[in-house]
């Protein structure tokens, strides 16, 4: 079954370009080499650019492992974790209930 995962976080403002070089860094490093990983997205708040959010649609509970575990992840880490402000990155899970993909 699909996991659908959105992550919350706020970066200092002075992280944010930094921040946006990792994201540019990392997301097609999971295109390349993470076949599990169906959709993954990054977007920036236009109200706040502190705020970033993150849409991850993994295949299965496999594909979300290796994801989590994979060596450009904890380098993505090391990148944007010196940089948050408000604690933690916040991970909540979700069910796709609709869409109009197909």
């Amino acid at each position: 079954m699909p996991i659908q995962t959105i992550a919350r976080y706020r970066v200092k403002p002075s992280g944010i370009e930094k921040v946006k070089r990792a994201i540019a860094e990392f997301v097609p490093y999971v295109r390349a080499n993470e076949p599990g990983t169906k959709l993954y997205l990054a977007w920036q708040s236009q109200d706040d650019p502190t705020r970033f959010v993150h849409f991850f649609i993994f295949e299965n509970e496999a594909a979300h492992k290796a994801h989590a575990s994979s060596p450009a992840v904890k380098k993505f880490e090391a990148a944007y974790g010196p940089e948050l402000s408000e604690g933690d990155v916040v991970f909540t899970d979700y069910e796709a209930i609709a869409t109009n993909l197909s």
